[in-house]
């Protein structure tokens, strides 16, 4: 027998003048209160957590306390951070919507939500398609779902992740300890789930990579037909090319390397830089202390000029410019030329995985990626060493990075990527080939391509001399003629 309707009046009088709700209620409503801002806290270190800048983690690392210790520890593995925290939040909020649904049922009786339903099915016709304790269970389940989204949301969500973006260092040391734990008793579940998400990760990526293969080779194929319609365009096809791959390029495979870069030590002689100065050319000299993995600073050969005529009491230390810069190898070139951009600066040093420093990468450098090789009035040689030898036949130094062989040679840069491995320069691809360093006037074959190693010391390869397979296709100057 259905519930007599009850007037919405007289429903929300009964409300406010309900009796002092029972002890079960109240310890309910405690536990809603200590659960939001539980959530509230594994929400807010998500934020701080992973808005840790490069100078709070020093921080810590000087600091050595052990919130700082068990914060770098977590950092370490962040996807199973991440795992943890997502999956702490979900239980917590689990948990509130099962507890508010008793409190609310306690509070407000099942029979309560049936005499609604029949209040409501007597402005709508609900109850043609609905009993009346369905449209009771509705009206229970919407009241559940808009007030514990709203809790959620403006105290578990937003406002936490406000104060954490603020006081990021000082939530994840005050979280450190709570997360540890739970990094450590989820340790099953999240594991399993980073697995899974590194299987799909890698099968979403390698769709990807063939996608962009397939990608680069159409606009690739666009441009050749295109623009090389026109006569006269090999430049501009080339530079079309250049920049449609600009942005795969990294740091090493354009860098100088610091066998090559020029630089001064910091306790030379003011005529001994003078002389330095005159003989390399550059207009940016880096200086360093001990050695090259010790860079501290750049001189500007400008702020020379007004010092022509001075001995060796002169301390040219003191116009050295500390503005470094420090780019990692793997670096994009892309994301770099912004940098210099951002910061106005022209170099920048490379550092290797451990902190050494590998060479030097210029805003020139970038730049002939695009538009080629930069001669200016100060250029006696071009700056890849090369002899021709004959149409299909070419002498290269072993140090010439492999990108500027075939820019010399209008080659595709991608022609030796499965041999190369991580190897950057010319004698770096022979070593990969030969799985050693190769004797002089051994040959070494790779798809039509004869690589002859003409010089070669102990340790490094010092010329090769490169064979075509068809000279009609691959010479430089039969295409650019």
């Amino acid at each position: 027998m259905e519930p007599e309707p009850e007037p919405f009046l007289a429903v929300f009088l009964h409300l406010f003048f309900l009796a002092v709700p029972p002890g079960e209620v109240i310890f309910g409503l405690l536990g809603i209160v200590v659960l939001l801002m539980c959530s509230a806290l594994v929400s807010g270190s998500e934020i701080a957590f992973f808005s840790l800048t490069h100078n709070d983690y020093e921080e810590l690392q000087q600091a050595g306390d052990r919130a700082g210790e068990r914060i770098i520890h977590m950092l370490k593995r962040p996807r199973k951070l991440l795992a943890t925290i997502l999956i702490s939040n979900n239980f917590v909020n689990i948990a509130i919507v099962i507890l508010s649904d008793f409190v609310l049922l306690r509070f407000i009786p099942e029979e309560t939500f049936e005499r609604w339903g029949a209040a409501l099915a007597q402005w709508l016709p609900l109850n043609l398609w609905f009993t009346i304790k369905q449209i009771g269970w509705t009206i229970n389940f919407l009241i559940i779902t808009v007030g514990i989204t709203f809790l959620l949301v403006l105290f578990g969500e937003v406002a936490p992740k406000i104060y954490a973006r603020i006081n990021n260092l000082t939530l994840a040391r005050f979280m450190s300890l709570p997360l540890s734990i739970l990094f450590r008793f989820f340790h099953p579940v999240s594991s399993a789930l980073v697995r899974l998400t590194n299987l799909v990760e890698g099968r979403l990526a390698n769709s990807n990579v063939a996608n962009q293969t397939t990608s680069r080779e159409d606009i690739d194929d666009a441009i050749e037909l295109t623009v090389s319609m026109e006569e006269d365009t090999e430049q501009e096809v080339d530079i079309l090319k250049s920049i449609v791959k600009f942005g795969e390029v990294s740091v090493k495979q354009i860098m100088r390397s610091r066998m090559d870069v020029v630089a001064i030590d910091f306790r030379l002689t003011y005529q001994k830089v003078m002389d330095i100065v005159r003989e390399s050319g550059y207009s940016r000299i880096p200086v360093y202390e001990n050695d090259f993995d010790n860079v501290t600073g750049i001189l500007y050969v400008k702020d020379l000029l007004g010092y022509n005529e001075e001995d060796n009491k002169f301390e040219w230390q003191e116009l050295i410019r500390t503005n470094l810069l420090y780019v990692p190898e793997a670096k994009k070139i892309d994301d770099l030329l912004k940098e210099f951009q951002r910061k106005r600066l022209h170099l920048a040093i490379v550092v290797d995985e451990y902190g050494g420093s590998s060479g030097i990468i210029t805003l020139e450098d970038i730049l002939e990626e695009i538009i080629g090789d930069i001669q200016d009035e100060f250029d006696d040689e071009p700056e890849i060493l090369y002899q021709r030898i004959d149409d299909s036949t070419f002498l290269f130094e072993g140090k010439t990075l492999i990108n500027d062989v075939c820019r010399v040679l209008t080659l595709d840069t991608a022609q030796f990527d499965e041999a190369r491995g991580d190897s950057d320069s010319l004698a770096g691809l022979l070593l990969e080939l030969h799985g050693g360093i190769p004797k002089v006037d051994e040959e070494i074959p790779f798809e039509g391509f004869t690589f002859k190693v003409t010089a070669a010391s102990k340790r490094r390869i010092e010329q090769v001399l490169l064979t075509l397979p068809d000279p009609l296709k691959y010479s430089p100057f039969e295409a650019r003629s």
